[in-house]
Formats: structure tokens, C-alpha cells, sequence
């Protein structure tokens, strides 16, 4: 079955762009009655489901939480949120927060995905960018390592410290760091690799370094050295040395 037809999104600027999509094919061949009498787009969402950004985060009372799942009452609506165990970590003691959410959509559900802080979100994002990484995959993998050991592996191309994660095999492994390598050295994330993380001083620098269009992993090691000479010096000051540096 060949179809053409146009899909709107949402870009990040959250404009409406159209996206034409020419000789789509749907792979089956004697379609069931119930598939044709479906609109085409939920036919196609059949295929390739599709995530969607309308839901931004959710902010209420936790009213259960397991390690998998999390039941977040919102002003009196339920909604149940998949999570990872790192997010799951860091809220289990706590009654109320913010869940930053991903909303997947199929044709037999809506699955809400949450995660504690932006970076985790990001990170989720980026690994089922990769082909053979689906949603369940990611979640995965945040649960056996932190956004920031995700990137500290693609960035030092240790595919092998990956293929540690149940369901991620040799191949896989070497895709994600092939295909995110190069967009997280140039992508400033509210992580980093650096066990210096929390300083504010490091985290400053080290996006101004990355919106100069320099390599995460050598302007990290820079802002490093940076704070060793001078740990004292203001943002500024550390950004000049880390050029020297550089």
C-alpha cells in the first residue's frame, strides 16, 4: 500500500512546520477491515509511533511510586508516569515534585515517560534518536547508569562500558556512540561529565566554551585545569585561562 501525505509537528520553537512524506510505505499486505476503517493517521501511528511534547512536565502530589511507576495527582487528575530507577531514586522520599515528562503515542496506548530533572529527559530523547533504541531500551539503560555515565561512555567511545546494559548488544552499542558522539560534544546539557558537575563556576564555563563551538570532552578537561590554577577566579577569568589552555 503506497500513500503521500503530510505530517505538522511541533519544532523546538514550538512553530508549525509541515513535513512532506512521499511514497510511505505500510507494510502489510491484505489490511484488516478495522486497520482500513481507521483514519490514516491513526493507521500510521500504527507503524511509527510517535512522541510528542505536549505534556512538558507534571507537578503534584506522589501518590504511589514503585520503582517502574509512579501515580502523580495534579489538582485532582491521576496520571501514570513510567519512570527510570534513577528517577525513581530521587524521589522515593519525597511527597510532591516536578516530573519533566515525554509522551509516547501508539495506536493501542498513550504512555507518559518521566524523569527527574531535564538532563535525564534529554538524554531519554537522544538514545531512541538512534535506530534500534526504542522507549523501553532507554529506560533501560537510565536505570543501570546516570545520563552523565551515558555520556561519559559515547564521549570516550567505550561501547563496551554500554553493552553492559541488558538489551544492548555489540552492535548497538557502537551505533550510540557513532550517532550521539558529536552531537553531545557540541550540545550543552544541564549534565556534564565532569565530577565537578554541581560547581556552578564549571558549569557556566563549560557552556560558554560549547556555544564557541568547542569539543565537550577537551573544553571539560580545560575548565578542569582552569580551576586548578586559579579555583578562586571568577567565570569569566576561567574561561580565558581554559582558552590558553586549549
Amino acid at each position: 500500500m503506497m500513500v503521500k501525505t503530510t505530517f505538522r509537528y511541533r519544532s523546538k520553537l514550538m512553530q508549525h512546520r509541515w513535513l512532506p512524506i512521499a511514497n510511505l510505505k505500510l507494510y502489510s499486505a491484505a489490511p484488516s477491515a478495522s486497520l482500513r476503517a481507521l483514519p490514516l493517521h491513526a493507521r500510521l501511528v500504527k507503524f511509527f509511533p510517535i512522541f510528542a511534547p505536549m505534556i512538558a512536565y507534571l507537578k503534584g502530589e506522589f501518590v504511589f511510586k514503585s520503582p517502574a511507576v509512579v501515580h502523580i495527582d495534579v489538582q485532582g487528575v491521576g496520571y501514570e508516569v513510567q519512570v527510570s530507577l534513577n528517577t525513581y531514586s530521587r524521589i522515593q522520599n519525597l511527597d510532591k515534585g516536578i516530573l519533566h515528562t515525554c509522551l509516547l503515542i501508539r495506536e493501542d496506548a498513550h504512555i507518559l515517560y518521566g524523569f527527574f530533572d531535564k538532563a535525564e529527559k534529554e538524554m531519554f530523547l537522544l538514545l531512541i534518536s538512534v535506530s534500534g533504541v526504542g522507549a523501553s531500551t532507554a529506560r533501560i539503560m537510565l536505570s543501570y547508569m546516570k545520563p552523565d555515565d551515558i555520556s561519559r561512555c559515547i564521549l570516550q567511545n567505550d561501547a563496551r562500558a554500554l553493552e553492559a546494559v541488558k538489551g544492548i548488544g555489540k552492535k548497538t552499542a557502537e551505533r550510540l556512540v557513532i550517532e550521539l558522539r558529536d552531537k553531545l560534544a557540541k550540545q550543552p546539557l544541564e549534565s556534564n561529565i565532569s565530577p565537578l558537575k554541581h560547581n556552578t563556576l564549571h558549569t557556566d564555563a563549560l557552556n560558554a566554551l560549547l556555544a564557541l563551538g568547542i569539543n565537550r570532552q577537551a573544553a571539560d578537561q580545560a575548565i578542569q585545569k582552569a580551576l586548578a590554577t586559579a579555583p578562586g577566579a571568577p567565570v569569566e577569568e576561567l574561561i580565558k585561562i581554559a582558552l590558553r589552555t586549549l
